[in-house]
């Protein structure tokens, strides 16, 4: 009996041995682990995301799946050198909350279907990042895209880094958008995860046939009637930028703001370099609250990124100058609604339009 015993686990032994072997093989041989063009322990947040969220907005029920492909991108997938143009944002870029044909990035893909543009905006939008998040992209993540060259970056910007770190870099940074998992151990796994052929292809394969379960519900009508509650449309005042220059000293808030503003400019100036590298057009886009530019920071922000764009010849679009904001624009005074992000694009469009024939 201890004979058999023996033998039975030594058969297991020895099978085991030659498929650890035949494992560790495969990995070599047609694994990523010397690959230079791998997302390594970064992205591991963003890729290969499948959610579905039920939105209501105005007593209408939108059932949709919020994708993020294999690059990260959001959206289906796509191969990187058939990417032309990209849209970089915090959560008011990406906006997994509204159907893609409601967001930002797909009226402007509406907008360009329209007036014959052959131009398929991508959306890179991250939640929480600012600036730095921004140049963390082309750090940890852009770089690993073999073949990606976009021919124009949008960088929807401003909010994002009324709040964050002043001297924040992009080593220990709270507002990248966690593209990096600080934990160690975490990071690690990420790292196993993202370089094994074997794990790759499952985590495809599970990304294509399997959809989390868990429905995430967002209540537009709720936020709107909650968050914005102590306003009705008569007592609701939008601060555009004539209004916005009447309560705000700009050369005050120059000197009160004067690091944030230098540490904002020279993150903006590192991403146009960054563009500048990759061979594409940099796009600056200002951004606004649900009332205007109320806010002292984000006002003198704004100010500044045009002034830079203007010295340094940037193509930059002031959104900030020209909209006209309505209490239906926004669900939660930072993300817009359907309304919102569509009346957005119909401002910054013509000079969208314009760069790009230009």
């Amino acid at each position: 009996m201890i004979n058999k015993i023996k033998y039975f686990l030594k058969v297991i032994s020895i099978n085991f041995l030659v498929l650890l072997s035949l494992v560790v093989v495969i990995e070599l041989f047609f694994g990523y682990w010397f690959e230079k063009y791998n997302l390594g322990p970064y992205m591991r947040e963003h890729r290969m995301k499948k959610v579905p969220y039920s939105l209501t907005y105005k007593d209408v029920k939108y059932d949709h799946v919020y994708k993020r492909n294999y690059y990260g991108f959001r959206g289906e997938e796509i191969e990187p050198k058939n990417i032309e143009a990209i849209f970089i944002g915090g959560s008011t870029a990406d906006e997994r909350y509204k159907p893609e044909e409601h967001t930002i990035v797909g009226n402007i893909n509406r907008k360009f279907k329209e007036t014959g543009i052959k131009l398929n905006l991508i959306n890179a939008g991250i939640e929480g990042q600012s600036s730095v998040g921004h140049i963390v992209n082309f750090e940890a993540w852009f770089p690993k895209i073999k073949d990606f060259r976009p021919k124009y970056i949008f960088f929807y910007v401003g909010i994002n880094d009324t709040k964050r770190i002043v001297n924040e870099t992009t080593q220990d940074c709270d507002s990248c958008g966690h593209v990096l998992n600080h934990e160690a151990l975490e990071a690690f796994k990420d790292n196993f995860r993202s370089r094994s052929i074997l794990i790759d292809k499952i985590r495809k394969a599970k990304h294509r046939y399997y959809t989390k379960q868990a429905r995430q519900i967002y209540d537009f009508d709720y936020s709107v009637k909650n968050y914005l509650k102590s306003y009705t449309d008569e007592e609701y005042k939008y601060y555009d930028f004539i209004l916005a220059n009447t309560i705000h000293n700009e050369e005050e808030l120059k000197k009160k703001h004067n690091l944030r503003i230098e540490s904002y400019l020279s993150n903006i100036r590192k991403l146009k370099n960054f563009s500048d590298k990759m061979g594409a057009k940099a796009i600056f886009i200002n951004q606004v609250l649900y009332d205007g530019l109320k806010d002292e920071v984000l006002f003198i922000l704004n100010k500044s990124l045009i002034e830079l764009c203007e010295k340094k010849k940037y193509h930059c679009i002031d959104l900030a100058k020209t909209f006209k904001g309505k209490l239906n624009y926004w669900w939660d005074g930072v993300h817009t609604t359907r309304e919102g992000s569509r009346e957005i694009v119909d401002v910054i469009f013509p000079q969208i339009e314009k760069i790009i024939y230009n």
